[in-house]
Order: structure tokens, then sequence, then C-alpha cells
């Protein structure tokens, strides 16, 4: 399964805006935007849709830069497995506003709230806010929560 995840940043203030996950996979944690794609979207296309139903931010596909190609392996809900690619923003239109599935919340970059996110967030997150590209796979233990097992590269460009 392909899905996108979107991270509006304001560079200047070292800022992220993320939201807290009000319903379905991974609801209770905090996250970037994004989801599945539609049929033929492209990635770009859906992180623009997604990032507009979630936050009602409106973006180009142009203004979104690529920072991540992650693969995550869940052992127990094989149906979970996923790659997921990363894109950070800094040009938008419009402010977040809550929607039905996530209420988008600023943080510096200093108080991201790690203890409610995906666990994988703590390794990966900081690597793409000091502006690295990376690739990397995460395998989850069998309570789904715990990384078992992972790898990263950091790459030139994608």
């Amino acid at each position: 399964m392909q899905l996108t995840l979107c991270l509006p940043v304001r560079l200047n203030e070292k800022q992220i805006l993320l939201g807290m996950k009000k319903r379905g996979f991974g609801s209770g944690k905090w996250n970037g935007f994004g989801g599945k794609l539609k049929e033929n979207e492209s990635l770009q296309q859906a992180a623009v849709r997604e990032l507009l139903e979630e936050t009602g931010l409106r973006t180009s596909k142009e203004s979104l830069e690529k920072v991540g190609e992650f693969k995550f392996g869940f052992p127990k809900k094989k149906e979970w497995d996923q790659v997921v690619h990363v894109f950070v923003l800094r040009d938008w239109q419009g402010e977040p506003q809550e929607s039905g599935e996530m209420r988008p919340e600023w943080f510096a970059f200093s108080e991201i709230p790690y203890e409610s996110m995906w666990k994988d967030d703590e390794i990966w997150l900081p690597k793409v806010l000091e502006g690295k590209k990376l690739r990397a796979e995460f395998r989850f233990s069998e309570d789904n929560e715990t990384i078992e097992e992972w790898k990263i590269k950091e790459l030139d460009e994608f």
C-alpha cells in the first residue's frame, strides 16, 4: 500500500504542523497529514488533496519537497504494511482548521510530542527537520507499537 505524509513547516520559526488523529489508523497519535492514493492519482496529487481534506490548507504539488520513502512492516497485521512517501511543505494558503479526522497544532521543533507519536518518528523526523532526505525500513514488533528493527540511508536526492 502506497501512502503520503505531508509535513508543513515554518523554518524561520522552527515549527512543524502536526495533527492529532481522531479516528481510524493511528488514532490518538500526533502525525503529519496524508493517506492513501485514489485511483489514477500521483503521490503529489494525493498529498495535496489529503492536506486540504485534513487541514483546509491549500498548496500545489510543486510546493512539495520529497524527503522520505519509508517501508513499514507489521508482522502481526500484514494488512498494515505500507510504503510512505514523506513531503515537507513550506508554502501554502490558509490557516489550519480542525477536520473530522485531524486536529492540527503547531509545535516548536524542540517541543515535538514524540511520546504521543509513532515510535519511528523520533528516529527519522529530527533528521528530516535538519534537511536530510532518507530512505528507511521499519519493522514493528508483535505489539504493533515497538520498533523491532530499522535501517536508514541518507540520500542526496529523490
